[in-house]
């Protein structure tokens, strides 16, 4: 997709209001346009249970990229990708036990003992 195409407004990957401010927050901390930039979500191998997922931000969606956007955020998921995190929602968690983002992946068979990795 272009990125002058207009946003999917998927619904296979959501993203938590809270999530959403957060990265925001952080691509603006980064002098990124947020009309343009988005958080890339994807789908890497490693870990002990064989896939982990990973993030960054980027200035733009590559060309074959799915764009969702959720209460002002884009996310942009590679083709690849998406075949594991179909239907996942982003969340950001806080308090005593550390904070971060979190995917909540319908599609995870197992997960590691730490929470990093996962097989489908």
């Amino acid at each position: 997709m272009s990125t002058t195409e207009e946003p999917t407004q998927g619904t296979s990957i959501s993203v938590t209001e809270q999530a959403a401010e957060e990265a925001i927050a952080l691509l603006e901390g980064e002098n990124m346009d947020t009309d343009i930039a988005g958080l890339r979500l994807y789908v890497q191998q490693g870990g002990c249970a064989g896939l982990s997922y990973g993030m960054r931000f980027d200035d733009e969606p590559e060309e074959d990229d799915t764009i969702f956007e959720h209460h002002s955020l884009r996310v942009f998921v590679d083709p690849a990708s998406m075949n594991y995190i179909e239907g996942s929602v982003l969340d950001y968690e806080g308090g005593l036990q550390g904070e971060g983002f979190h995917v909540e992946n319908p599609n995870v068979v197992s997960e590691c003992g730490c929470g990093e990795s996962f097989r489908t």
